[in-house]
């Protein structure tokens, strides 16, 4: 009897081991989403997964993740269809360029020290500041070249104050997925780095610069495949 017990209960601790290991699975809260729109008409009958997460969608689908580096961006609701798409294709190198700021900025805002790369209360990193603040984005888009718009998507959507838009009207929005070399983004990355670099002649801010977008080409590109 009691050998019997004591296998039962090695069973039911095995059982109660698995058990923990399984994965939870994501559930679909789509119907419990309140949206001011409904979709009246659309490029395609299903929304593409690429406009939530381009680099998972890429990777499900087999796509080049070595060579190319995939953006997905989506506009906001304009007058009329062709305003839409030919505003997301246009604006591609500047959302690109936006990405990358940003990423470059927070890089700056602290460092392995907790510390920011950037001392503000000191005067000698003023023409560093103000390069970062005000021409940093325009300097990176100026950089990055060779971005592709390989896929568009587009709705109409009713807007409707009955569901929680301010106003009735229709708005038409536009995504695009877009290619980049990954060998020409790093190198846009790095350009920009030694342009903020070169901002100041202070030798202990310009080595905390150094350190702190010490690889961060490599970091931006690996960020964005989620790997950091």
């Amino acid at each position: 009897m009691t050998k019997l017990l004591s296998m039962l209960l090695a069973v039911s601790f095995l059982t109660t081991a698995c058990s923990s290991k399984k994965k939870v699975k994501d559930v679909d809260n789509t119907a419990t989403i309140a949206r001011d729109f409904e979709v009246r008409d659309a490029s395609s009958n299903n929304r593409p997964g690429w406009i939530e997460d381009a680099m998972v969608w890429v990777e499900q689908e087999n796509m080049d993740v070595e060579k190319y580096r995939y953006f997905s961006f989506e506009t906001e609701p304009k007058v009329n269809r062709e305003i839409a798409c030919n505003l997301a294709k246009a604006n591609v190198r500047s959302d690109i360029a936006a990405e990358i700021t940003t990423f470059i900025q927070k890089s700056l805002a602290a460092s392995e020290e907790g510390a920011p790369a950037i001392d503000p209360n000191n005067p000698k990193t003023q023409p560093m500041r103000e390069f970062v603040s005000n021409t940093l984005a325009e300097r990176v888009q100026s950089l990055v070249h060779g971005a592709a718009v390989i896929k568009t998507y587009w709705e109409k959507r009713n807007y409707l104050q009955k569901m929680g838009s301010k106003k009735d009207f229709v708005g038409f929005t536009c995504a695009t997925l877009v290619r980049m070399e990954t060998a020409r983004l790093k190198a846009a990355i790095e350009k920009a780095s030694e342009d903020i670099v070169s901002k100041t002649d202070d030798p202990e801010t310009k080595e905390n610069v150094k350190k702190a977008l010490d690889k961060i080409d490599d970091d931006f590109v690996k960020a964005r495949k989620g790997e950091v």
